[in-house]
């Protein structure tokens, strides 16, 4: 869906569904840049998009404002039909390079991501001028440590990527993982707030203007974080359990629960709230049925799918 919200010259907004992220495309004369690519499953759906959108005309450059799968899946796909140059916040970098999916999130988070080439980077503090918009890039550590937002601070447009949503933000993935980072995520909200932002492009939901009230949003829930990190663990296992079935659709019961029991990160998120359960099998069993139980998954003839 492109955004109805005056967004100005050069500028397009793809609002896709919660698999992958926002697509931002910018006019950058006869040809376009593109902000995140989405998840792999919708990448023939990204190109079909964007052919409609360019018309003909070159997608020069890609641009990540983290490598999280649901923003970067699609790089691949995206290179090997426009071969654009491909840029990356500049502390991923080297992970890129290595193609090390334990430091890149794909083996702890238990998510697929296919191997894509880095060509340049994207340090904080830059200013990128493509089409009629100069773009700051901005470092916004939290949900992910090494994640960048872009803003151009004559139209007032913030591409803030999971940094801020319209009423929330993104999972704190390190807080996951026993890594303080909430101190993080009131940096960058602090820093928004000082920002002329009149829009707000987030990495998903609709792009929408009503900024004071997202942050004070945002704030009420890092509070609630702060005052009770288990409710931010327990958040988070879900977010992964419904993210692999979104990316999956369908899985027989006992392949999900090995996936379950056998990533990382979920294994961690169990540490984190003291092993509950005497073992992991049995807490995963329970996280389970508590989301069969609150229809956000449906079981049927012992295949599991999203709802």
């Amino acid at each position: 869906m492109v955004s109805p919200l005056p967004l100005g010259p050069g500028l397009h907004v793809l609002e896709r569904g919660w698999l992958s992220s926002n697509n931002v495309l910018l006019d950058d004369g006869d040809g376009a840049t593109l902000v995140d690519s989405g998840h792999s499953t919708h990448a023939a759906q990204t190109v079909a998009l964007l052919r409609g959108l360019l018309g003909g005309r070159p997608l020069r450059r890609l641009m990540n404002t983290h490598l999280h799968s649901d923003h970067c899946g699609g790089n691949a796909t995206l290179a090997r039909e426009w071969a654009p140059q491909v840029l990356v916040p500049s502390g991923s970098w080297q992970a890129v390079q290595d193609w090390d999916e334990w430091a890149l999130s794909y083996l702890p988070l238990g998510q697929r991501c296919e191997r894509y080439a880095a060509h340049g980077r994207l340090q904080a503090g830059d200013r990128l001028q493509i089409g009629l918009r100069t773009w700051e890039v901005l470092a916004a550590p939290g949900h992910d440590p090494l994640s960048v937002m872009l803003f151009d601070a004559q139209h007032g447009v913030l591409i803030s990527a999971d940094a801020l949503w319209e009423n929330g933000f993104g999972v704190v993935f390190p807080e996951l993982d026993g890594a303080s980072a909430f101190d993080d995520v009131a940096s960058v909200l602090e820093l928004i707030r000082t920002l002329p932002v009149r829009c707000v492009i987030p990495g998903h939901g609709a792009p929408f203007d009503d900024v004071a009230g997202a942050l004070q949003r945002a704030w009420a829930r890092l509070d609630g974080f702060r005052a009770d990190p288990g409710r931010h663990l327990r958040h988070g296992a879900r977010v992964l359990l419904k993210y692999h079935l979104m990316e999956e659709g369908q899985l027989p019961l006992p392949a999900l629960q090995a996936w379950m029991q056998a990533t990382p990160l979920m294994r961690s998120i169990w540490q984190g709230l003291g092993q509950p359960d005497g073992r992991i099998e049995a807490w995963a069993a329970r996280l389970l049925q508590d989301m069969l139980s609150g229809g956000v998954l449906v079981l049927r003839d012992g295949i599991v799918h999203d709802r």
